[in-house]
């Protein structure tokens, strides 16, 4: 599980390769536990693609946060919001954080979940940052490294503001986007970024995941126009709160299709409990 150097920065580029539905109602789930519970769990409804090894089933939480299930793994992406949130799912075999700031590494929430058996798949800002009881449980990944891990590869790529300044909220380097490849589906999650080069470079990506929240990454349109510049088969915006409220992933939707009708873009609400 010793991660390796790629021999490019821009590797995800030889990736192989490997429809647009309504948005999903918001499904209520009861957690299963045996002490009182303090309410319904609020979710948007998961959806299931297909695998060449079994469906993958996409849970979204909230902002940042999603859940998936495969091949008889649970990932959780950068756990958030509160332990709660993940009642009834299933305990992490491996937890990927993408970055440093709390809506992406937040103790809180880490403390609440199961995560004795679970592999840390992070950067070296966040494996510093980590409680000293899950150092044993983690593996770190710079940009441009991959690792095999449980019949999946991870690979982190850069997530980053433009431009590039000293006092960046995201400098390059730092945090991790990732591309995950498991039943022969690449699939994308940006991280806190924006419309950068190695973004726009990926090619064969079935399944992306985009940001779109000023100030902290990039505005709809930037958005929009990475996702052309790379063309995923099904898109998801995610982490689009920002200081300003939720962006205009219905904008963001007739953008990118208005282009190109064959990306996928599919609107899940991930902030439930804003409503």
């Amino acid at each position: 599980m010793k991660p390796s150097l790629l021999l490019s920065p821009l590797f995800v580029a030889a990736l192989a390769a490997c429809s647009t539905q309504p948005p999903a109602q918001t499904a209520t789930t009861t957690p299963t536990t045996t002490q009182p519970s303090p309410g319904p769990v609020l979710r948007a409804a998961p959806d299931q693609i297909p695998t060449k090894q079994g469906p993958l089933t996409v849970q979204p939480i909230t902002h940042g946060s999603v859940v998936f299930s495969w091949n008889g793994k649970t990932l959780y992406v950068d756990p958030y919001g509160g332990a709660p949130a993940y009642a009834g799912l299933a305990a992490p075999d491996i937890v990927l954080i993408t970055d440093i700031h709390g809506d992406h590494l937040d103790e809180k929430t880490l403390a609440g979940l199961p995560l004795d058996k679970a592999l840390f798949v992070v950067p070296q800002a966040v494996a510093d940052k980590l409680p000293a009881q899950y150092k044993a449980q983690v593996r770190v990944l710079a940009n441009g490294q991959q690792l095999d891990l449980l019949g999946l590869k991870v690979a982190a790529i850069p997530m980053y503001n433009l431009p590039e300044t000293a006092d960046s909220r995201h400098p390059k380097g730092r945090g991790n986007g990732y591309v995950l490849e498991l039943g022969g589906k690449h699939v994308y999650l940006s991280g806190d970024t924006e419309d950068i080069a190695e973004m726009r470079a990926l090619q064969n990506i079935d399944v992306a995941f985009v940001c779109m929240n000023l100030p902290y990454t990039m505005d709809v349109p930037q958005a929009a126009q990475g996702v052309l510049a790379f063309q995923p088969g099904i898109v998801y915006p995610y982490h689009y709160r920002g200081q300003d409220g939720l962006s205009d992933v219905a904008g963001f939707k007739q953008t990118v299709n208005a282009a190109n009708k064959k990306i996928d873009v599919r609107l899940r609400n991930w902030y439930p409990a804003a409503e």
